[in-house]
């Protein structure tokens, strides 16, 4: 993940530029800005502040900071697999396939499982390694 911060609070912008140190990145290049202000940009933005829109809320921390990059991530990634899978439905002539349809569908359920499946044997490690 490719992590850019602008932030008009040069306290806020150095916090978390400490806090990312191993994923900065030029806006240009990144998959990610993280602003105390909000952008009409490109990229994915994650808007810090005390209003109500806020991505996140003032104060956070380190951990905060980084699950709603993650979620921001995951949230693309997913929209991103759907569109494409929903563009490999759609056939050149304007018509769509079952078979296709059935495809994208049990691959959507493989995913989700595998993802439960993991989720559950983390928290079952957390609750034995105590």
């Amino acid at each position: 993940m490719k992590v850019a911060v602008k932030c008009e609070s040069p306290l806020l912008q150095r916090s978390l530029e400490m806090f990312l140190e191993k994923d900065l990145s030029p806006i240009k290049s990144c998959d990610i800005v993280v602003s105390d202000q909000k952008l009409d940009i490109d990229q994915k933005t994650v808007y810090i502040s005390n209003e109500s829109d806020a991505d996140l809320s003032k104060p956070f921390s380190r951990s905060q900071l980084i699950l709603v990059l993650e979620k921001v991530m995951k949230d693309e990634k997913q929209s991103k697999s759907f569109l494409s899978m929903m563009e490999e439905l759609d056939s050149p002539d304007g018509s769509s396939t079952h078979g296709l349809e059935f495809k994208f569908l049990q691959d959507r359920i493989e995913k989700l499982t595998q993802e439960y499946q993991e989720n559950l044997i983390k928290t079952i490690r957390a609750f034995y390694e105590k």
